[in-house]
């Protein structure tokens, strides 16, 4: 049961992750990279925070900043797109390089990547037109 549990919740985070990446590729014009821009791909994070869903806006606003200012500090190789709180975990999704970046990323922000899954397509309603 705890694993259909994970998986669903997995599957619930894929889903907000194809409406979104449906909504950005619709918005952002042109995706070819230019010959200097790495090439970057879509990866689910999942990281185990012991109720994350009760965390403060101000307590959020920490975990971000702290996010952000590592990224800066790493370069144009990692980029967070957005995140998904649940009651014991938080859902990201990145564009990296690779998945040694994620792990590097979450090691100098101190918090956790419990599983990363890199993201092979992404559906959405529109893929049944």
């Amino acid at each position: 049961m705890k694993r259909m549990t994970k998986q669903c919740a997995l599957f619930v985070a894929l889903l907000l992750l194809g409406s979104y990446s449906a909504m950005a590729q619709a918005t952002s014009g042109s995706t070819a990279p230019t010959a200097n821009a790495p090439v970057l791909k879509t990866y689910l994070i999942e990281r185990e925070i012991p109720d994350a869903g009760k965390l403060t806006p101000a307590q959020l606003k920490t975990i971000s900043q702290t996010s952000c200012a590592v990224l800066k500090q790493m370069g144009p190789s990692i980029q967070w797109v957005q995140s998904y709180v649940t009651g014991n975990k938080i859902y990201c999704v990145y564009k990296a390089e690779n998945a040694e970046l994620i792990k590097e990323h979450a090691k100098k922000g101190g918090f956790p990547a419990n599983n990363i899954i890199e993201i092979a397509n992404v559906i959405s309603p529109a893929t049944a037109q």
